[in-house]
């Protein structure tokens, strides 16, 4: 197969892009190339689609780093948003699951149990999933409890909301995580994952599969102090409405 020209790698990745509505990366872009035409420099093909969306402004945008996304044609009404929610899918499907997955698998909280969204009746401080990481008493040196909280959404269109209830949780979490559909567009990913990473809040992806979620941690949650008035009365809180699972918490 005969190298390609500058502008027919252009042509064959503008082709590209306009067949995936929800963004390509720029790496999986180049990879994909490269594959079909072998013969053609690598080189050559970073330097003739690194600024797409520049020589092609009308066709192509570019929304986050290493992103690119097709523009809807003019009069041709965009296509739906990616990422529809399966019928019936509930959040509360997800509650135990992720619970079980933060103990077991991430290994960062000893115990972590589902407060089921809004049972705390606190629109600043209801983490779906709530965890401790606690001493046991094997440890030859203890420390102090602390509190793993996250936000789980199924909609993969709320991402924000998702985000905004996780940095409120940092007033008495340690450590706060963000749980989302990996339905999410790639622009949305990009972004969330920037902002979890300046923020130092956690992200994990999972997919909407009650049986199997498959989280998989994308960005790792790091550890703050939190503000200790706002601990004891979340603390509280549960002691007064779930004295049994403060016990299983803090016990």
């Amino acid at each position: 197969m005969a190298k390609l020209s500058t502008n027919e790698i252009r042509e064959l990745a503008k082709k590209l892009v306009s067949q995936n509505q929800g963004g390509i990366r720029y790496s999986d872009l180049v990879s994909q190339i490269k594959a079909d035409n072998p013969e053609t420099p690598l080189n050559t093909i970073n330097g003739s689609v690194w600024d797409l969306a520049n020589r092609f402004p009308r066709e192509i945008s570019k929304p986050s780093r290493g992103l690119f996304v097709p523009l809807p044609l003019p009069n041709v009404p965009a296509s739906a948003p990616t990422g529809t929610l399966p019928t019936q899918l509930r959040e509360e499907d997800f509650y135990e699951p992720f619970a079980d997955w933060l103990k077991g698998n991430l290994d960062e909280a000893t115990i972590a149990i589902s407060l089921g969204g809004a049972g705390l009746q606190k629109k600043w401080g209801t983490p779906d999933v709530v965890g401790v990481y606690k001493p046991l008493a094997s440890d030859r040196i203890k420390f102090s409890p602390e509190i793993i909280s996250a936000e789980i959404k199924v909609d993969p269109q709320a991402p924000v909301v998702a985000f905004g209830q996780a940095v409120a949780y940092r007033l008495f979490s340690a450590k706060s995580y963000v749980v989302m559909p990996d339905t999410l567009s790639e622009e949305d990913k990009s972004r969330i994952e920037a902002l979890c990473m300046l923020f130092g809040i956690g992200l994990v992806l999972f997919k909407t599969n009650v049986d199997n979620p498959d989280f998989q941690i994308r960005v790792r949650a790091q550890r703050f102090s939190p503000d200790m008035f706002y601990v004891n009365e979340f603390a509280e809180r549960i002691h007064q409405l779930y004295p049994n699972a403060f016990n299983d918490l803090f016990g």
